[in-house]
């Protein structure tokens, strides 16, 4: 939990916000202020007319000053894209694991998060801190509060509707499904076995979803798994496209047993959830 007075970090490991974007920003410091938290910002967070800013050691140099800071308390990464696997090399673990801390992120900074628990175990959090000051900021900003200053389960509790199976119990790992697999075949993949896979996307139709099930397929995670969650699909649903995601995830994973729900409440919506990756989970219909 959080305490008024404590300096949290604030990131942008993946892609550089664009200049329009500093208003939000400054909006979001005020709403970590107006809890009695010091913001601090690395410099690499925006660009103009580009997405890089810094290099990715620069980036990753500042994601492990924050760490390396016994001061701050817990980090936020306001950013998404494309550009976090880039760190993956320049994060310095064994800081983390001496020095660990909350770290926040959603979309693109599953290759951090989930990184982070195969190399050090540590819990690492899905959710984009910048729900803070959009759309639903009122309902946001008092499950965050609730949650991190007063030990309350609002940010976390999520519904899960069972679509095969009525329980599943793991370590959640996972995140966008699209970024997850840029592990594959690297060192920052979790290990899958027993684990419960949770997946969510922001674009792409139902080919492109069918082409990631079947990598994960071919991967071997199915034959690991002890369950799937699934999250929000935005652009698929936002189309109504059919098959829908239910209907793909039921035909690739035809043949295994492991049961499997979905969730309206963890994805790319401004109404978001937090779900706690590396914790253990025990879910029931």
């Amino acid at each position: 939990m959080l305490k008024r007075g404590d300096r949290v970090g604030i990131v942008a490991c993946s892609n550089a916000l664009p200049l329009k974007d500093k208003d939000e920003i400054s909006q979001l410091v005020n709403v970590l202020s107006g809890f009695g938290l010091i913001p601090v910002l690395s410099p690499y967070i925006f660009a103009e007319n580009s997405v890089f800013s810094g290099s990715g050691k620069q980036r990753a140099d500042a994601l492990n000053s924050f760490y390396e800071n016994d001061s701050i308390k817990a980090i936020f990464d306001v950013s998404g894209g494309d550009l976090a696997n880039e760190l993956l090399d320049k994060i310095d673990f064994d800081l983390v694991q001496r020095k660990p801390k909350p770290f926040f992120g959603y979309s693109d900074l599953t290759t951090i998060i989930d990184a982070l628990y195969t190399k050090t175990q540590m819990q690492s959090y899905l959710y984009q801190v910048r729900c803070l000051v959009w759309e639903d900021k009122l309902q946001q900003t008092a499950n965050f509060e609730n949650s991190l200053f007063y030990g309350k389960d609002d940010l976390y509790q999520i519904h899960w509707d069972f679509i095969r199976g009525s329980h599943m119990e793991g370590i959640v790992v996972g995140g966008n499904i699209r970024c997850l697999l840029k592990l594959s075949g690297t060192g920052f993949m979790p290990d899958f076995q027993d684990k419960i896979l949770f997946l969510e996307s922001y674009s792409g139709g139902a080919a492109r979803m069918m082409s990631y099930l079947n990598q994960i397929k071919q991967l071997g995670v199915f034959d690991k798994i002890s369950g799937l969650l699934l999250g929000t699909f935005t652009r698929m649903e936002e189309k109504q496209e059919h098959p829908d995601i239910v209907e793909l995830v039921t035909r690739v994973a035809d043949g295994w047993n492991f049961p499997i729900a979905k969730t309206e409440d963890v994805g790319h919506r401004n109404t978001s959830k937090c779900l706690i990756i590396g914790k253990a989970y025990a879910i029931k219909k």
